[in-house]
């Protein structure tokens, strides 16, 4: 009589079976895409609360005039034609460089003579408040902050 020792193959695959299925739970409650969206949305809310702040503090510092050229119109925040070039106003005073999105292709920061945020801005000419949001964000979230 011989006596074998071991794991049978349906053992073997219903061993790997379990596993795989665990797996897949795993992943689909941790949803790396998903994080990866709130990440970046959590980012996008740091900055837009970070320029409306730079914003503010300059309208404090000269007697409620905020930078030149934020108009009615929600318009980008950058340097490029048909953006609001506010960069000179904020940085390094108010903020030490300015945020962007940090998914918006195109969207970065080397100086004041070449960026772009993917954020916009606008004044409301009826309240005098300022709105700063972010159009990128995902996860059909709407991120803006107005003061």
């Amino acid at each position: 009589m011989k006596n074998n020792k071991g794991f049978t193959l349906v053992e073997v695959l219903l061993v790997i079976v379990i596993i795989a299925i665990l797996a897949a739970i795993v992943i689909v409650a941790i949803n790396p895409g998903r994080q990866i969206s709130q990440a970046n949305n959590t980012q996008r809310s740091s900055d837009i609360k970070t320029i409306l702040d730079a914003v503010h503090e300059y309208g404090i510092d000269n007697r409620g005039i905020y930078p030149a050229g934020i108009t009615a119109t929600a318009t980008v925040v950058g340097s490029a034609v048909g953006e609001i070039d506010i960069c000179a106003d904020l940085v390094p005073t108010y903020v030490a460089e300015m945020p962007y999105d940090p998914t918006s292709t195109g969207a970065g920061y080397t100086d004041c003579t070449t960026y772009t945020t993917g954020y916009t801005i606008v004044d409301d000419a009826t309240s005098g408040r300022i709105t700063v949001a972010a159009p990128g964000a995902e996860l059909s979230e709407t991120l803006s902050v107005t003061r």
